[in-house]
């Protein structure tokens, strides 16, 4: 019995610790780029978008295409970015409980 509220107790402090994780998440911010750095997207832990910066030789109407597809790939960059930031996050919080990797409690 002792052994069950131990555990009930550790998952009330853990539930409390992926509170604070989230709210931590969204204060986490990441700058992803493309095109060696003509664009720019920041972006918090959570995959909130913040800004997006182009570089003024990329704005010409001939050139749309390819501004459309740097911009995917420095969104990209900046989500990759945020969910290392999350998982770092995530191993820190979890590092002591002997959880399984990849357990998804987010």
């Amino acid at each position: 019995m002792a052994d069950f509220l131990g555990m009930m107790k550790q998952a009330a402090q853990l539930q409390s610790k992926m509170k604070a994780l989230q709210d931590e998440l969204e204060t986490i911010e990441v700058e992803g780029t493309s095109g060696g750095g003509l664009i720019s997207v920041r972006m918090t832990a959570k995959g909130e978008v913040k800004a997006v910066k182009i570089d003024p030789s990329l704005v010409k109407a001939d050139e749309r295409e390819i501004l459309e597809d740097l911009l995917v790939t420095a969104h990209n960059d900046a989500r990759r970015k945020a969910e290392a930031a999350m998982q770092e996050k995530m191993q820190t919080l979890t590092g002591g409980l002997g959880l399984p990797p990849g357990l998804g409690l987010g």
